[in-house]
């Protein structure tokens, strides 16, 4: 067994980030409130093209509030993609929803929009309330938003893009999450861009993005004492979190053009190994290449995803299954879904590889020459 680890997303320091730190230790701003906070919010909002950002602990919290600024209330129906992760869906069900999980479209593994429109019609005939739908922007690709907002907009409902995989790709040319009432992004350790925890709330409505930094921070009211007129949460992001995000936001789009790299280099070097497919790249888009996602054909392929997993861990190299569709987890048996079997077909097949942008020539050929030795 080699001695260096390959991590499948490693968080990658290199611009900045030390500095920014350094400011906050420098002005005392150690508490969660601090300068660098705003400045991080305007900066994301300045490459989201959303009018507003606030900066929260994680992503599943920017989905919480989101959802609940929405109006979830308890007994709607959520629609969400099912392949996600479950973060997507979970803070409906703390709002008293009930999931409802749209299979994906083959050429995308993203909501597939038909389905979509027959869900919200079913929901409609059956007299049930969708309170939003969540669709997920999958290992730095961007959902078919345009199409999932005309079918939104007929049923009257509004779409809140969990963008937490897809910070720095494009749709239609638009940043990942632009067009959606609200969007959710991620900074956790394993993301393109990290804060060592941390998400955004991002929308074009002042009064929801007011609303949500007032309960981020416990609900108080503009109050010398501590005044509560609702229930909040600690959901804010500290300070020293925002500054080390201000570092990473600099780097963003090399780390984008470094992932598509990566991704390009696996593709060189595994493309003619009989059963090996890789993630299609949507058309009205340029994905981020989060994570290079491959798939094997069990027809044509010697070994299954999982014997190839372990033979890279073996060799001290972290892989992962692709997520396992919402409707297939055992918390959600017996939950509505529409299709199912693209996401099933996936989950059966798939695989992510290490993607880190800190990765070099030889950490990828090492990767590459292990799956190829699992094909013989």
């Amino acid at each position: 067994m080699s001695d260096k680890r390959i991590f499948l997303s490693p968080p990658h320091m290199e611009g900045n980030e030390l500095e920014q730190v350094h400011s906050v230790f420098e002005s005392n701003y150690i508490a969660p409130a601090g300068p660098h906070i705003e400045r991080f919010e305007r900066r994301m909002a300045g490459y989201t093209g959303f009018a507003h950002c606030v900066a929260l602990n994680s992503g599943t919290a920017a989905i919480h509030l989101g959802l609940r600024l929405l109006g979830i209330r308890p007994g709607d129906l959520v629609i969400a993609s099912t392949l996600t992760f479950i973060a997507s869906i979970s803070p409906a069900l703390w709002l008293g929803a009930e999931p409802l999980f749209v299979d994906c479209d083959a050429r995308t593994w993203t909501m597939d929009p038909d389905l979509l429109e027959q869900a919200l019609g079913t929901a409609r005939a059956e007299g049930r309330r969708v309170g939003a739908v969540v669709p997920t922007d999958l290992y730095g690709q961007s959902a078919d938003y345009d199409r999932i907002r005309a079918v939104c907009g007929q049923f009257d409902v509004p779409v809140l893009a969990d963008s937490a995989e897809a910070l720095g790709a494009l749709y239609q040319g638009r940043p990942a999450g632009r067009g959606a009432c609200v969007a959710a992004y991620s900074f956790n350790g394993n993301k393109i861009v990290t804060c060592s925890g941390g998400g955004m709330l991002a929308t074009n409505d002042a009064d929801l993005a007011d609303h949500a930094r007032k309960l981020s921070q416990q609900a108080r009211e503009q109050a010398v004492h501590y005044e509560h007129t609702e229930i909040g949460y600690n959901y804010r992001m500290s300070n020293v979190c925002a500054a080390i995000g201000l570092g990473q936001i600099d780097v963003l789009d090399r780390r984008v053009s470094r992932r598509r790299e990566i991704f390009a280099r696996y593709v060189a070097l595994l493309s003619d190994v009989p059963g090996i497919s890789f993630m299609p790249e949507a058309h009205y888009g340029q994905s981020s290449r989060w994570l290079t996602v491959i798939l094997l054909d069990p027809e044509q392929f010697a070994a299954s995803p999982e014997q190839v997993r372990l033979a890279l861990e073996q060799e001290n190299i972290e892989s992962r299954p692709v997520w396992k569709p919402m409707h297939c987890q055992p918390v959600f048996a017996g939950a509505r879904h529409v299709g199912g079997s693209v996401a099933e077909s996936l989950f059966a097949r798939g695989l992510c590889l290490p993607s880190g942008t800190a990765m070099d020539k030889k950490d990828i050929e090492r990767v590459a020459s292990i799956i190829r030795e699992c094909a013989a």
